[in-house]
């Protein structure tokens, strides 16, 4: 099989090694492996330059799915059968590539899913439905993590922690969203994916170690780093639900009462000090007008 990897990277230069050398040592090698550079300042951009097994793309920060949006296109010009993307903090481990092989020819099988390991449990975010016509229901039902699953199945959801997906699925539903930034590009990947009539295998033989992120911050500190990707969180899941939702309720009152948890929590973090200020309020009416009417880009 022509199997090339996308990798996209931002700023973590040592997990970015630990992710190429488990590429590297695959028991069946890739085709090529293409490192998406994100403008990446800690070394990163000077490292990948002396690496002459990689395909290097160098671009500005255009978020995950920028860069999965230029890292796939890339792979393309390969006549890949298979292409497998990951982030950077996600290290492979030596025949999961051989296992994702063993089970391309599931029916209708447009993109694969490996089982995720961190701190030595499994570790995932996949689910088996979308319910996108309940608005008083999370969009995702059927979440994984708390199944015991010895063989594949089929599901509806993952990440971009390892996805592989077929060259012909990426030809008929297009590229990841780039204009999604970060949060929801995997799961519009995903959506798409299934309205073309492809299936979403999850394989727990094929596995992948993902990173555990150790933080020792206080909340009002977690808050201030983490609140500007709560509006992508808060915009995004609103354009899945108003792009995708089968009624009005999904497509208007789902995100809605969503939004109205975000200024609550954003009003009580201002009167205690916790991260934010008044002036987030109208920045997260902002992420919700910006996804009903389809508004996206850099926030």
């Amino acid at each position: 099989m022509n199997v090339p990897a996308v990798v996209v990277t931002f700023n973590r230069l040592q997990l970015l090694q630990r992710t190429i050398n488990a590429l590297r040592t695959q028991t069946t090698p890739l085709k090529s492996i293409i490192v998406v550079d994100n403008g990446s300042t800690d070394g990163t951009h000077q490292w990948l330059d002396n690496q002459k097994d990689l395909c290097v793309i160098h671009q500005n920060n255009v978020g995950g799915a920028g860069g999965f949006h230029r890292g796939i296109e890339h792979s393309l010009t390969f006549r890949p059968d298979w292409i497998w993307c990951m982030d950077d903090d996600v290290f492979p481990r030596p025949d999961c590539l051989q296992n994702l092989l063993a089970h391309t020819n599931l029916p209708h099988a447009g993109i694969l899913a490996p089982r995720r390991i961190r701190s030595g449990e499994i570790y995932t975010n996949d689910f088996l439905r979308y319910n996108l016509t309940n608005p008083f229901a999370s969009m995702y039902s059927g979440r994984l993590k708390k199944m015991h699953i010895n063989t594949p199945i089929q599901i509806s959801g993952t990440a971009f922690e390892g996805l592989f997906v077929r060259r012909t699925t990426v030809e008929q539903i297009g590229l990841p969203n780039k204009d999604l930034f970060i949060f929801c590009d995997d799961t519009d990947f995903c959506l798409r994916t299934l309205k073309a009539n492809y299936r979403i295998y999850y394989i727990p033989d094929a596995l992948i170690d993902k990173y555990h992120f150790f933080v020792k911050d206080t909340p009002s500190q977690r808050n201030i780093k983490k609140k500007w990707k709560r509006f992508y969180q808060v915009r995004n899941a609103t354009y899945l639900n108003h792009r995708y939702g089968q009624n009005i309720g999904v497509r208007y009152i789902r995100p809605l009462i969503n939004i109205a948890g975000d200024i609550v929590m954003a009003f009580v973090g201002t009167l205690t000090n916790n991260g934010y200020r008044f002036t987030d309020i109208p920045r997260f009416w902002k992420a919700y007008t910006d996804g009903i009417h389809e508004r996206l880009g850099i926030l």
